[in-house]
């Protein structure tokens, strides 16, 4: 009995593709038969391939069903379902849930969490001066919630494993670390045993927090050493078209011929004439020296023939002139 029953509904395979065709948007999306599922009693499913674009492992799923004796199937409902190897989008999240660090922009407000565990209700007032001073200047715990303990630790840990730890490339390869920089700003209560904020324009974590013992290399008290120019000297460069004007200092004798001025005449004292020095007697002129007549004879220079000895007769002249002979006045 339950068998021919269940073979009503199993034989329904025509009335389930209708349905299929009429709720798909093309006919062709509609593939072959996967068979039936049987549901419960008298309710059984029947499923066709999806062949659309995108809904790969997905199948059009009729559900037809009969009342209690009755030889006639009736669709319940028909929808596309995944299957087993379907292409399937991730669990739906909470938008509060799916927000991540960063995804905050401008205009972005986050939802309120009155029980959120990084926070604890801030510091009430006690009335004692000296306490509250503490608390509330020095410590400004004066606020509706302050960090728990939990925040407080998560955010040290984030913080030292982020970008600017002790660990990063940029912490590892500098000469000093930020805790002797004097760009230095400290932190107040307990992050500020092992943070600080940068404060140094030229480092490339001005404005964040930092560990004491990260590091950049714009350490205030770190230099560079000096090392020569890799580019060779250039050459001496000549300008061949100018002139160098050069003043020279006037000599005594032109100082002496330029004309004094006559304020500078007037303002000057009269220089007065030197006194006559007696003039030296001009000395006796020397007697000539005796000139040798026979001059030493001299070594011969070899290669050169060797000078003949003067005759004396040849030092007189050889012609007599009518001025010679004529006698003087006085003879």
């Amino acid at each position: 009995m339950a068998a021919v029953k269940d073979a009503v509904l199993e034989r329904a395979v025509d009335l389930a593709r209708e349905v299929a065709l009429e709720i798909a948007e093309e006919p062709e999306y509609v593939g072959e038969y996967l068979g039936a599922v049987r549901e419960a009693e008298r309710l059984v499913s029947h499923r066709f391939a999806c062949t659309a674009r995108g809904y790969r492992g997905w199948a059009w799923t009729v559900t037809v069903a009969r009342v209690p004796r009755g030889r006639t199937a009736t669709v319940c409902e028909a929808e596309l379902l995944p299957g087993e190897d379907a292409i399937l989008a991730r669990t739906w999240v909470p938008w509060s849930e799916r927000l991540r660090p960063g995804d905050i922009g401008p205009g972005d407000v986050l939802p309120f969490r009155p029980d959120d565990p990084r926070l604890e209700p801030g510091y009430t007032p006690t009335g004692d001066p000296e306490v509250d001073e503490v608390a509330i200047d020095e410590l400004a715990l004066a606020r509706v919630r302050v960090l728990s303990p939990q925040g407080r630790d998560e955010a040290a840990e984030r913080w030292y494993r982020g970008s600017r730890g002790p660990a990063t490339p940029g912490a590892v390869a500098s000469a000093a670390a930020c805790w002797s920089c004097g760009f230095l700003v400290p932190l107040q209560g307990a992050l500020g045993q092992l943070f600080a904020v940068c404060a140094n324009e030229w480092s490339p974590d001005d404005g964040k927090v930092v560990s004491l013992d990260h590091g950049c290399g714009a350490h205030s008290e770190t230099d560079v050493e000096p090392v020569p120019s890799e580019w060779p000297a250039p050459d001496p460069l000549f300008d061949e078209m100018a002139i160098d004007v050069v003043e020279r200092a006037p000599s005594t004798a032109t100082a002496a011929s330029e004309p004094v001025p006559a304020e500078a005449a007037a303002s000057e004292p009269a220089a007065t004439e030197p006194e006559p020095v007696p003039a030296e007697p001009e000395p006796a002129p020397a007697e000539p020296a005796p000139v040798a007549t026979d001059p030493a004879p001299t070594d011969p220079v070899p290669g050169e023939p060797a000078p003949s000895p003067t005759d004396p007769a040849d030092a007189l002249p050889t012609e007599v002139t009518d001025a010679d002979a004529r006698p003087s006045d006085g003879a």
